[in-house]
C-alpha cells in the first residue's frame, strides 16, 4: 500500500497519509509526499490540496524505530535536512495546502501541519511536539515555525514541557484556523478547499506568491510586488469576468487565463 495516496477531484488534490497505525513519518513517507508534490505542481488543473491521515490520526510523529537504525551525527543531519527542505517545499508552495487535523498531530506531524498554509483540526485532537521527552528536539523546523503561530512562551511551553494541546486550546493560539468536530474534519476542509478552488488560479497563485512576503523583513518588497500583481491580473479575462459576474448578479465562470 502506498504511503501517500493520492486522488483529484473538482480541481482538488487529496492526499491521504497511509502508514498504520500511527502514520508515521518514516523516509518512505517523506520520499512519497515528495513525489506527490512532483505530481502535484506538473498538474495545471490543480488548485487546492487537503491533506489529512487514515485511520485514528493524522500523524503521531516521526518513526522512532527507523531513528534507532542510524549510525552517527551526518545521518542524523541528513534525515532533519531532507525533512525542514521538503517542509519548506510545502510552505512555498504554489498551491495552497489545507491539512485536514483529527486524532493527533504530534511531533513530525504537527511539524507537517505547521508547513501547510491552513490547518483545519478537531476539538478532540491533540497538537504537540514531545520530542523533548525523548532526549531529543524537533527536527523538521518545529522550533521556527511554531513560534510563528503561538508566541515565543507558549513555544517554550510546548516544545520544553513536551505536552500536548487541544483542539480548542490550539484554536485559541492561532494554530489552527478552524476547530470543527472529529466527524466533521474532513468535510469542513474540504468545502474550503471548494472555495478556494471556484477561484481563477490566477489569483490564486498570485496571493500564494505575496503573502510569503508578511512573514518577512521584506513587507515594502511584498506591497511593491503585491501592486506590480494586482496591475498585471486586472487585465486578466477572469479579471474581466469576475467584475462582470459581479455586476450581473451571477457566479463567474472562470477559465485561469
Amino acid at each position: 500500500m502506498a504511503v501517500i495516496n493520492y486522488e483529484v477531484e473538482k480541481q482538488i488534490a487529496v492526499l491521504t497519509i497511509q502508514s498504520p497505525p500511527a502514520n508515521a513519518l518514516s523516509s518512505n513517507l517523506l520520499n512519497g509526499l515528495e513525489e506527490t508534490l512532483d505530481k502535484i505542481e506538473n498538474d495545471t488543473n490543480i488548485k487546492t490540496i487537503v491533506i489529512k491521515g487514515d485511520g485514528k490520526f493524522f500523524s503521531a510523529g516521526a518513526d522512532i524505530k527507523e531513528f534507532t537504525s542510524l549510525q552517527n551525527a551526518s545521518e542524523y543531519r541528513s534525515l532533519s535536512e531532507k525533512g525542514q527542505q521538503i517542509f519548506d517545499r510545502m510552505e512555498h508552495f504554489p498551491i495552497p495546502i489545507i491539512a485536514a487535523i483529527h486524532g493527533a498531530a504530534l511531533g513530525g506531524g504537527l511539524e507537517l501541519a505547521l508547513a501547510c498554509h491552513i490547518r483545519i483540526g478537531s476539538d478532540s485532537a491533540k497538537l504537540g511536539l514531545p520530542e523533548t521527552t525523548l532526549g531529543i528536539i524537533p527536527g523538521f523546523a518545529g522550533t521556527q515555525r511554531l513560534p510563528r503561530f503561538v508566541g515565543s512562551a507558549k513555544a517554550y511551553e510546548m516544545i520544553l514541557s513536551g505536552e500536548p494541546i487541544s483542539g480548542n486550546e490550539a484554536k485559541a493560539f492561532g494554530l489552527l484556523n478552524r476547530v470543527t468536530k472529529e466527524e466533521d474534519v474532513f468535510d469542513t476542509a474540504y468545502e474550503l478547499a471548494e472555495t478556494i478552488a471556484a477561484k481563477s488560479k490566477l489569483s490564486i497563485t498570485s496571493v500564494m506568491e505575496l503573502i510569503p512576503y508578511a512573514k518577512t523583513e521584506q513587507f515594502q518588497k511584498g506591497i511593491q510586488q503585491e501592486s506590480e500583481a494586482f496591475a498585471k491580473i486586472f487585465g486578466s479575462e477572469d479579471a474581466k469576468e469576475g467584475v462582470q459576474a459581479f455586476i450581473d448578479k451571477r457566479k463567474p465562470n472562470f477559465k485561469d487565463k
